[in-house]
């Protein structure tokens, strides 16, 4: 893999991968501003695919799939990030139309992409899981961006204009701090006058993040969906941890693994589910965002088992915390979290997504080899010294349950 920058200063990571058919471009774009209207990042990305100056989005659609093409845009937390795929071939003809998509996207659409946006959640939003997931990412965000679910979208994007997304779009294009990561079997020199062809006009920025810091939890909250015809109760339980910057991540993703991330093996499908019986679906969750991460654990149970999940919930974490897990448990995390790993990396997309990102945040594209080392180097003293630094701060509690079973569980009075 080898560094390189292009002219207009977007740095670009390049990885042959011989015999490998398909070819990945990847680009990050930092989100460093806050939303100037709830929904707006995430309806201009939508909108990116739905006709520019030169092409209908049907135009578009048919060109891509004529050629093999797929490119693809994410709103994420703290980025945006768009994925081209296509045979080796055909980059050229990927970079074109996706130069094309950047440059010219008219955003005409707009009325209609809300509209159909509008359905889509407010389908989604049929899930009582769902609901009560987007309740938890509101009550730990509290009046952050992060905390933004669909429900919020559905209630602001009539107010987004046409100018806000061109705004945005030409704040992405012209600011944004960029990088590209492209993976496949490709002559170097080849690829980069590619790049320099088709992102001359694009700038990258490395600009200080301005967003609002996400405030911090400073005492137990629980916050409950009354929903009568729920045949389940929905339970979710977090903490705010730190991001992928800290030195406890590796602890971390072993602690998430120990707990509820390795399937049949995890604590708390043992004890919860075979055990106990509480639930089909229980599970553990790191999600390590730039301005603040969040542990969660989750259970799916019928509505009579909320104290008795909750108290599960609580002997699960007490335990982790004040008692060191065996060497087998340990190094049994250690190989699941390890191999698990190893799939990130099995495509050209994959690898290029997954690079890209650690040297996005300026971690190097090196960082899963780096990652996996401080994996196997964490001991049982620093495991229970990284859950008792975090698990002992204040929790947040989301629950969607019938409000009779929320009153016998001492949630509701």
């Amino acid at each position: 893999m080898e560094r390189y920058t292009l002219k207009n200063g977007i740095k670009t990571i390049i990885k042959r991968n011989n015999n490998t058919p398909r070819c990945a471009i990847v680009m990050h774009a930092k989100i460093n501003k806050d939303p100037a209207k709830t929904g707006l990042y995430y309806i201009m990305t939508q909108l990116f695919f739905q006709g520019t100056k030169t092409k209908t989005a049907q135009e578009l659609a048919d060109l891509m799939d004529e050629n093999a093409i797929d490119i693809s845009a994410d709103k994420k937390s703290d980025y945006i990030i768009f994925k081209i795929q296509c045979l080796n071939e055909d980059i050229n003809t990927a970079l074109e139309i996706f130069q094309d998509i950047i440059e010219n996207s008219t955003f005409d659409e707009y009325k209609k992409e809300a509209l159909k946006i509008k359905g889509e959640f407010k389908a989604d939003l049929d899930s009582p899981k769902l609901q009560a997931q987007e309740n938890y990412y509101r009550t730990i965000f509290k009046n952050h961006p992060y905390g933004i679910g669909r429900q919020e979208i559905i209630d602001n994007i009539d107010l987004i204009t046409k100018e806000d997304i061109i705004k945005a779009g030409e704040e992405i294009k012209n600011n944004a701090a960029k990088n590209i990561t492209v993976v496949g079997d490709f002559e170097k020199a080849d690829i980069i006058n590619l790049l320099e062809k088709h992102f001359a006009n694009l700038k990258s920025e490395d600009s200080a993040d301005e967003r609002t810091k996400v405030a911090e939890i400073k005492e137990p909250q629980i916050s409950v969906i009354e929903k009568e015809d729920a045949n389940q109760a929905q339970i979710f339980k977090g903490w705010q941890f730190p991001n992928i910057y800290s030195e406890d991540y590796a602890a971390i993703i072993l602690l998430n693994t120990i707990l509820g991330s390795s399937g049949l093996s995890s604590r708390l499908f043992l004890e919860l589910r075979e055990k106990q019986g509480l639930a089909y679906t229980v599970r553990s969750a790191f999600e390590p965002n730039i301005l603040c991460g969040n542990f969660s654990v989750y259970i799916g149970t019928e509505p009579k088992n909320i104290k008795t999940s909750l108290e599960g919930f609580e002997v699960e974490i007490n335990k982790i915390m004040t008692e060191p897990v065996s060497d087998e448990e340990l190094e049994n995390a250690k190989n699941n979290a390890i191999g698990k790993r190893q799939f990130y990396q099995e495509t050209n997309l994959l690898e290029a997504i997954l690079k890209g990102y650690y040297e996005f945040l300026g971690l190097g594209y090196d960082f899963e080899e780096k990652l996996t080392e401080n994996i196997k180097s964490v001991t049982k003293e620093k495991l229970t010294e990284t859950a008792k630094k975090y698990f002992s701060q204040p929790s947040v509690i989301s629950i969607l349950a019938p409000k009779k079973y929320l009153e016998e569980a001492g949630i509701l009075w």
